[in-house]
């Protein structure tokens, strides 16, 4: 069994639907509970992501907002392009500002889980490549 799956499946904030609204996006499954949807009047959103081990999305930037990302379970890895990845563990914040390309995911043998605040549109690039990934452990 992967590190952190029943603390990731027993999240306080649920474990979550499978997202197939974004799966073309990610390189395996996770799971989404939207917490707060942006509407007329709120327009930032709220989810709660988990990914199963291994587990990142592609590469992506956001436009005219922000993404924040708030460790609660798992271990993790975020990277913003031309930097070295960062391991993440719960409590930990990232902020990926306007327009900079980064990305984030599970650990190869760990479940995940994040908080993720956003605002803005996402534009989606290219995935991660399994090179990329594989060489973040050594």
């Amino acid at each position: 069994m992967a590190k952190y799956e029943q603390e990731v499946k027993n999240d306080i904030f649920g474990f979550g639907d499978l997202n197939t609204a974004f799966a073309q996006y990610f390189s395996g499954n996770s799971y989404l509970t939207s917490l707060v949807p942006p509407t007329d009047d709120v327009d930032v959103s709220v989810a709660s992501v988990n990914f199963a081990p291994g587990v990142r999305n592609n590469w992506h930037k956001h436009h005219d907002g922000y993404q924040i990302i708030l460790v609660t379970s798992g271990e993790g890895w975020a990277q913003i392009e031309g930097q070295p990845a960062q391991s993440l563990k719960p409590g930990d914040v990232v902020v990926f500002h306007d327009g900079v390309k980064h990305w984030h995911g599970a650990k190869k043998d760990s479940w995940f889980t994040h908080l993720a605040i956003s605002k803005g549109t996402t534009e989606w690039l290219e995935p991660v490549t399994d090179a990329e990934f594989a060489d973040l452990d050594k």
